[in-house]
């Protein structure tokens, strides 16, 4: 008989949009709104990942300032810390590196120690595929494409909970992330105001577009129907005992009306409902700035702008939420150096990550950047990586999930933490 956790994941409980009631087969509908609606999971820490896609320039979000061979490589987007007469100073952190103007945001979370960032972060695979890089990394495992789960499912398995709620993890994607992919229950969500259950993936599910949910069922034992039933309904009520589209954010905060700010937003949600969240991804995309990447305005401005707006409006909104609550940012390689041409930058190898919470070690910018001149530089180009991805993201999950098992999160990996978190 195919397990209750493997039926949840490979026949997923993948939720898209088709409406909140009038997409879902009636028979669940009824079900579920003829049922008691009740909460029966306690408030947990819940890590929040944001994915940017396409490669962000680290080197313009927090910049090295005071390095002169960076100047003489960008002599159009080389942007310089706070002096009077400046146009759009970078926010001076501490004497040598300079978050953007757009991201003055973040600059009350680092000032109070609650935002680490780390420099110079990223894969030892020196690819620059984006989808072989952001593969390696969602995976967790840098040379080896045959990893078959995401090591985000696999901290999900690492939680030891015996009763799992339907929304232990979460992504606010329209498809499954390659971090969720495995054998431990999760979640797609595109919008949590258009609720339909899709099966989907193994033999069970096939050919769902034609069977309706009954027929589904009734080739299921009835134990199986019993357990994923359950779940459904109670993923159902949680949501409709909330007034999603109504929503009014804690504490005045504002969400950019942007893909990640709405995102973010329906995280939030998700928190305060206490329905079991732990693990929730979401994703920013347009950071591959080949051409016209801008200073303070520009492309790049609007999508440092986006995503640290976008953040920060998350964490206001969540209040009494944020000791429970860390989020991290990923990027799957940063970019070159020098610009090119046409006003960009080109795939590089480092980039930087920001991590927010009432547990950080913040204030400081980590890492081991050298002078960027072009004996440090990788292949000549890049700025080299300093500090693989995988020391972070371990400590991040160890420290705030209580996770401790580097063997199974990271496979073959055994280097050590950076000290980002505390405890």
């Amino acid at each position: 008989m195919v397990s209750r956790r493997g039926f949840l994941k490979s026949g997923g409980l993948a939720l898209l949009g088709v409406g909140l009631m009038g997409g879902i087969p009636g028979f669940l509908a009824e079900a579920a709104a003829a049922e008691q609606i009740i909460s029966p999971y306690k408030k947990r820490k819940t890590l929040i990942c944001i994915f940017q896609r396409g490669a962000m320039d680290g080197l313009m979000a927090v910049t090295p300032f005071t390095d002169e061979y960076l100047k003489a490589a960008r002599p159009t987007l080389f942007m310089s810390a706070a002096k009077a007469g400046t146009t759009s100073p970078l926010i001076d952190l501490d004497g040598r590196f300079g978050l953007h103007p757009s991201m003055q945001a973040f600059e009350p979370m680092f000032r109070e120690k609650r935002l680490g960032i780390v420099h110079g972060i990223g894969s030892p695979n020196n690819t620059r595929s984006h989808f072989d890089a952001q593969d390696y990394m969602e995976s967790g495992t840098p040379f080896n494409k045959g990893t078959s789960s995401g090591w985000l499912n696999r901290a999900v398995g690492l939680l030891g909970h015996d009763a799992l709620t339907p929304f232990t993890a979460v992504s606010m994607t329209s498809a499954m992330p390659r971090s969720f992919y495995g054998d431990n229950p999760s979640v797609s969500i595109s919008n949590l105001q258009d609720f339909a259950i899709q099966m989907r993936g193994n033999p069970i599910g096939a050919n769902m577009a034609a069977k309706s949910f009954e027929d589904l069922y009734d080739q299921t034992s009835s134990r199986l129907l019993k357990d994923t039933g359950k779940e459904s309904f109670e993923a159902m009520k949680m949501l409709q005992k909330t007034n999603i589209k109504n929503y009014t954010p804690s504490n005045n905060a504002v969400y950019p009306n942007s893909a990640l700010g709405n995102s973010l937003k329906q995280i939030a949600q998700l928190v305060k409902m206490d329905v079991g969240l732990e693990v929730a991804f979401a994703e920013s995309n347009g950071w591959d700035t080949h051409f016209n990447q801008g200073t303070g305005n520009g492309v790049f401005a609007r999508n440092v702008a986006d995503l640290s707006n976008s953040i920060m409006a998350l964490w206001t909104d969540l209040g009494a939420y944020q000791d429970d609550v860390t989020v991290m940012t990923m990027t799957e390689f940063g970019r070159t150096v020098h610009q090119n041409g046409t006003g960009g930058t080109d795939h590089g190898r480092a980039s930087c990550n920001f991590i927010l919470g009432n547990n950080i070690n913040g204030g400081l910018v980590y890492g081991n950047m050298k002078p960027l001149a072009p004996e440090n530089l990788e292949d000549g180009r890049d700025l080299a990586v300093s500090t693989d991805f995988r020391s972070v993201f371990s400590e991040v999950a160890d420290k705030h999930l209580n996770i401790n098992n580097d063997h199974i999160l990271f496979p073959d990996w055994k280097g050590d933490r950076i000290g980002v978190m505390r405890g």
